[in-house]
């Protein structure tokens, strides 16, 4: 059966802290729902691109060479073994990720 999901009320519903949750798969990929309020750590994913789409607030995504920022409707992929590192661009963001299902995932230590 085909469900609707109603990823604005998972976000509503995620007020304080970190979350991040699968809420769908396409074919061999999930797509996850994240709330931020803090910096996410230092990681890259060696078999899988990451593709990060701004739905609330700005979600600011780091990179040894400079910082992208996304604003909702916006979209970013990282590339398959790429270190970064997210953070919310004021209190509060949320995006959604797509990525390999099961993908790795490294952590690191930021770059100098």
């Amino acid at each position: 059966m085909t469900e609707t999901i109603d990823y604005a009320a998972i976000a509503d519903a995620a007020r304080d802290g970190y979350m991040n949750r699968v809420i769908s798969s396409v074919n061999d990929h999930v797509v996850h729902i994240s709330v931020m309020d803090a910096p996410y750590r230092w990681h890259f994913h060696p078999d899988s691109d990451e593709t990060f789409v701004a739905v609330e607030g700005t979600l600011v995504i780091e990179f040894a060479d400079g910082a992208v920022e996304l604003r909702a409707g916006q979209l970013l992929t990282v590339p398959a073994g790429k270190p970064h590192c997210t953070r919310p661009g004021g209190a509060r963001s949320v995006n959604l990720t797509v990525e390999k299902k099961d993908a790795a995932t490294v952590f690191c230590d930021a770059p100098h």
